[in-house]
């Protein structure tokens, strides 16, 4: 096997929120107040819908928006469902530069891969603003085509990253290491804040299937479970695979798609605002032999004069010498 090379659960499908648009001659990330599904490939109108994602909305035709999905996780182990970290990319190539989380971090550098402390991105002197941020990959099942395919959701939002990561250690303790047998939704909520400006803004729940109770879902797992174990199923195993696999590589993330992560959850930050271009009162005398272009004109000269001139006391003549 390649040496560092990570092994990351094979992607089927991709979940987002939201969509890159073009505006103004930019591709920007536009937000959005549902769920879509889409397959690994693109065209001009963006990511192509995946197959699910018509299946999911004809199952639920009373639903105007896709806000719930039916999944199942893939491991028992909430550290192997959801990966989540600081990371930096590479806006040129989509190269991941550093991970860390909050302690230690691995980071590219000119001599190499190197262990560094890891202070978070508000403490990080060698990330500027906006390059480092909370990256989560959360993956799930959806359907029983494939056994071990995952769709991924990736996301920066800190509600999402801290609510699902909460929401699997409980579920993984209160169900007794079943995680990956419980029948689980993935389900879209919206807040308000400060920061917002009071604007709604969606993120993701994991949640006990709707029209289950949570006794009712344990019993569900605790036979899924037992009928897995019957046929040969080995979850531990399986974990442990998956642990080993991640081991593998410094970065999960492969250049390919980093640059579609980058683009849409790493964007350019807005230039700051220059100051205005100074103004006819405001021009100060060129310097000699500075080009014509740069001179002020004979009535900005006039002006700033005239402008002096109202502050200045009137000069006395000297007395002439007797």
């Amino acid at each position: 096997m390649l040496k560092g090379l990570a092994l990351t659960p094979p992607v089927i499908g991709r979940i987002s929120i939201g969509r890159v648009v073009e505006r103004n001659g930019k591709r920007l990330p536009e937000k959005d107040d549902e769920f879509t599904l889409t397959s690994q490939v693109q065209n001009r109108d963006g990511w192509v819908p995946h197959p699910m994602d018509e299946a999911l909305r004809q199952a639920s035709p009373g639903q105007a928006k896709l806000r719930s999905l039916p999944v199942r996780l893939l491991f028992n182990d909430p550290a192997l469902n959801l990966r989540a970290q600081y990371a930096m990319f590479d806006r040129g190539t989509g190269r991941p530069l550093c991970v860390g989380n909050g302690e230690h971090c691995r980071r590219m550098t000119s001599a190499g891969m190197q262990q560094l402390p890891c202070p978070s991105p508000a403490g990080c002197e060698a990330a500027p603003p906006g390059h480092c941020k909370p990256y989560g990959r959360l993956h799930v099942r959806i359907g029983d085509e494939d056994a071990l395919g995952t769709f991924i959701f990736r996301t920066t939002g800190f509600n999402s990253i801290r609510t699902l990561a909460t929401r699997q250690q409980y579920l993984q303790a209160l169900s007794g290491d079943r995680l990956a047998s419980l029948p689980l939704e993935l389900r879209l909520r919206g807040k308000s804040t400060p920061q917002s400006y009071r604007a709604p803004i969606y993120y993701v729940d994991l949640v006990i299937r709707q029209g289950l109770t949570l006794e009712q879902a344990l019993d569900a797992a605790r036979q899924l479970q037992q009928a897995r174990s019957e046929a040969g199923f080995d979850q531990p195993a399986l974990d442990e695979a998956a642990r080993r696999g991640y081991a593998q590589g410094a970065f999960e993330e492969s250049d390919e798609d980093g640059m579609s992560v980058v683009e849409e959850f790493y964007p350019e930050l807005s230039p700051p605002a220059q100051a205005p271009a100074p103004t006819a009162d405001v021009v100060t005398e060129a310097p000699p032999g500075a080009p014509a272009s740069t001179r002020p004109t004979l009535a900005s000269k006039l002006g700033q004069r005239m402008a002096q001139s109202a502050h200045r006391a009137p000069k006395i003549p000297a007395p002439a010498p007797q």
